[in-house]
């Protein structure tokens, strides 16, 4: 007889480049649960200033990331992912304030690998040189957030089974 699982909340983060909106998607069909991608989240003046190449403060933040809480908080019992860079420890407990459920899937990769990615995007408004100040705003996830870290060597297929198996090892979502 197989167990009933309710399926998490998993919110895919890391810095830009590292493949949340490819592994997002794959994630989420794997897991049977809808996608919701972080960037649409962002209101119109946060995308205007990560085109000019400009960081976004945490006051730009907050706003985006009670958007994505809000979405998380929804799908509480029902299972959901959503990609979000949330790069440091403030933003992942301001999504966990709103949706208290939520487990982290954060990609990791090396420097070269990810500017070597993002060198070959098409149509994505953050430029690699952003990603300096990505890698310095980074907190990787503590031992009492509850979480995996997946690193990004491989193909996009590849890197979801990793996550699908890490996440297996997680305790299931408080009801």
């Amino acid at each position: 007889m197989q167990q009933l699982h309710t399926p998490h909340v998993v919110v895919v983060m890391g810095v830009a480049g590292t493949g949340k909106t490819t592994i997002g998607p794959l994630l989420a069909a794997r897991l049977g649960v809808p996608y919701a991608e972080g960037d649409d989240f962002h209101p119109p003046a946060n995308i205007a200033k990560m085109t000019a190449g400009t960081p976004l403060t945490d006051e730009d933040r907050w706003p985006w990331l009670d958007a994505i809480g809000g979405w998380a908080h929804g799908r509480a019992g029902l299972g959901g992912v959503v990609s979000s860079s949330a790069l440091k420890r403030s933003y992942r407990d301001r999504l966990r304030a709103a949706a208290p459920g939520v487990v982290f899937v954060h990609l990791t990769g090396s420097r070269e690998l990810i500017e070597d990615r993002m060198s070959h995007r098409q149509g994505h408004f953050m430029p690699t040189a952003l990603l300096d100040s990505q890698f310095a705003t980074l907190q990787p996830l503590q031992p009492d957030e509850a979480g995996v870290a997946v690193d990004v060597v491989g193909t996009p297929e590849e890197i979801t089974e990793r996550a699908v198996d890490a996440l297996k090892g997680l305790p299931g979502p408080v009801q």
